[in-house]
């Protein structure tokens, strides 16, 4: 388990990370999402002591700094090009196995778990940027750590790297472990994270499953295609619903209850085509959660 409280990070006037305290679950991946700018790498930073901030987060009681084996409980990957460019695949585990005190042979183990043991000997500069997140994600599985801690493992991974990626993670949780992934990948997450932490600005924004996210942030639709659309629309807005008609003669209701819009258009003689609950994407609930706290905005 992570649990973090009042972490906060401030540079000069602007203030990156504000008193931001949540809780990771073992047993279920957690996705930790924001807009560009919202604070996801620096809070990480600040989780594992790198730098100057506020706040404390414990990983199973201890700060990852009070931590007798590290490698062993927290396996971390934030930046995947962070290796020298000459050294091997293989050399570069070999040298984090020996500064954590792990047995070398963990080094083979990790290699082939993320499917770069053909590729061991080759050095690491002329990997591809999806070659090197395997290489990272190699790196926290070294110390078989209970706790993974990944900053956007997916990027630069094919539709096959991500796929495996997905079900890996989802392995690992199962085992027990405790999994906060990083990312921007909305629709990748959407499937692969059981539960949100959310942040805005560097404030919280929500922590909770991945359900209750998109529940809580998405409006109720039902889209229904009527024999008479004109006759129907003034019948549900006489009944206080609010619909918007569009050309093609189907109306998108704000409302979940189908059976009352059934019950109206059948009371007038309407017969419907369609009639069906439209249920919002995490993308949809994600942008309505964090509408004003994107930092840079472009224009359609």
């Amino acid at each position: 388990m992570i649990v973090a409280r009042g972490l906060t990070k401030r540079y000069g006037s602007v203030t990156a990370v504000d008193d931001l305290s949540f809780t990771v679950q073992p047993g279920v991946v957690t996705g930790f999402l924001g807009p560009n700018g919202a604070g996801k790498s620096t809070t990480m930073r600040l989780m594992l002591g790198l730098g100057h901030g506020a706040g404390r987060t414990e990983f199973d009681g201890r700060s990852y700094g009070e931590l007798a084996h590290p490698a062993r409980t927290v396996g971390v990957m934030l930046d995947a090009r962070g290796v020298h460019p000459g050294r091997t695949a293989r050399a570069h585990l070999r040298m984090i196995a020996a500064g954590a005190g792990l047995p070398a042979d963990r080094v083979d183990q990790a290699l082939d778990r993320v499917g770069l043991l053909d590729v061991a000997d080759r050095r690491a500069g002329g990997f591809s940027l999806g070659m090197s997140q395997r290489l990272g994600l190699a790196g926290a599985l070294l110390g078989n750590p209970r706790t993974l801690m990944l900053d956007e493992p997916a990027n630069g991974l094919d539709p096959e790297g991500v796929r495996w990626l997905r079900d890996l993670l989802k392995a690992l949780a199962a085992e027990g472990r405790t999994v906060f992934v990083s990312s921007h990948q909305l629709g990748e997450m959407a499937v692969l994270a059981d539960a949100l932490v959310v942040i805005g600005q560097g404030r919280l924004v929500a922590a909770e499953s991945t359900d209750a996210f998109v529940a809580r942030n998405s409006r109720p639709e039902v889209l229904v295609r009527p024999g008479d659309p004109g006759l129907l629309t003034d019948l549900l807005v006489r009944a206080g619903f609010q619909v918007v008609p569009h050309p093609d003669g189907s109306l998108v209701v704000a409302t979940h209850d189908t059976d009352a819009i059934a019950t109206i258009a059948m009371h007038a003689g309407i017969v419907l085509r369609e009639l069906t609950v439209r249920h919002s994407s995490l993308e949809d609930a994600f942008f309505t959660a964090t509408a004003g706290a994107a930092q840079f905005r472009g224009r359609a």
